[in-house]
């Protein structure tokens, strides 16, 4: 039986780790891949953008309310720095 929020089958949900989940190919998949050779450089801008893509997905609000607009920021915020940083230590081998 199919999750109707998730799109997925019951039992693969009950089977699956933080892990599995984080390298499924349908999550987020207006996420576009921030490194090279996929761009050249990712800017501010498209970091930002990640991140709340990222964010709408997790909490399942395009834009929240008032009183969750606070924790909503915060958590754009917080992905946007780790997507910096993760972006800024990635090694791609082969770039020159």
């Amino acid at each position: 039986m199919l999750d109707t929020v998730t799109g997925v089958s019951s039992h693969w949900a009950a089977t699956t780790t933080p892990t599995d989940l984080a390298y499924r190919s349908d999550m987020c998949r207006s996420i576009k891949t921030l490194r090279p050779p996929f761009i050249d450089a990712a800017t501010e801008a498209d970091v930002q953008a990640a991140a709340l893509q990222y964010v709408r997905k997790v909490s399942g609000f395009r834009a929240p309310a008032a009183h969750n607009r606070e924790a909503f920021d915060h958590a754009v915020s917080e992905v946007s720095a780790a997507t910096a940083t993760l972006l800024a230590a990635l090694e791609v081998r082969g770039q020159r």
